[in-house]
């Protein structure tokens, strides 16, 4: 596992497309629990170097009902972004994830990853690459329908302050996913 964390920190098979330059952020270790499979770092990530340290990050731990030393504890959870590098800035928010991360690198890591109990799919680029015609016409859909797809994946949305209208018109999400989620990071840890 410590060699192809390695080889994730060393690629550049995305640098032509970065405007930012080349910093994958992820974390994993062969006794992960419970893999986080989001988009892509943002800017503040890509700044950091650590993976969820943001706004975005805050409201995922609340979910989780785990603090950040549970959190960046790697044999806890592997953090494995959809896109490894932040994709830089779009017209309306970040640029998606760069599509070769995901190919390239996650089968070795999941292979890694003896101990993994649960996976977190958050936002829609995740779920379409896991779930592929399983995933529902939506991600409001596929999240409400999440029941079908444990006790291996569990949809989540993106927990992006950008998303708090989403959250305000869907409170099922709050009221019935969030305590299932916080119920599963509890037994697997």
């Amino acid at each position: 596992m410590d060699q192809l964390l390695q080889e994730i920190k060393g690629c550049t098979v995305c640098a032509p497309h970065l405007l930012d330059g080349v910093n994958p952020v992820m974390a994993a270790h062969k006794e992960s629990k419970v893999a986080i499979i989001g988009q892509a770092p943002g800017s503040i990530v890509h700044r950091t170097g650590i993976p969820w340290d943001d706004k975005s990050g805050d409201r995922l731990r609340e979910w989780l009902g785990v603090d950040k030393d549970t959190f960046y504890d790697a044999k806890n959870f592997a953090i494995i972004p959809m896109g490894f590098c932040y994709p830089g800035k779009g017209k309306s928010g970040d640029l998606p994830p760069r599509p070769e991360c995901a190919p390239l690198w996650h089968k070795p890591l999941l292979a890694g990853l003896e101990n993994l109990q649960l996976t977190l799919l958050i936002g829609s680029y995740a779920q379409a690459y896991y779930l592929g015609n399983q995933k529902q016409r939506t991600l409001t859909e596929t999240v409400k329908h999440y029941q079908s797809y444990l006790p291996t994946y569990l949809p989540l949305p993106h927990p992006s302050p950008r998303n708090n209208i989403w959250l305000k018109k869907n409170e099922w999400f709050t009221e019935e996913v969030l305590p299932t989620l916080k119920k599963s990071i509890a037994k697997v840890m």
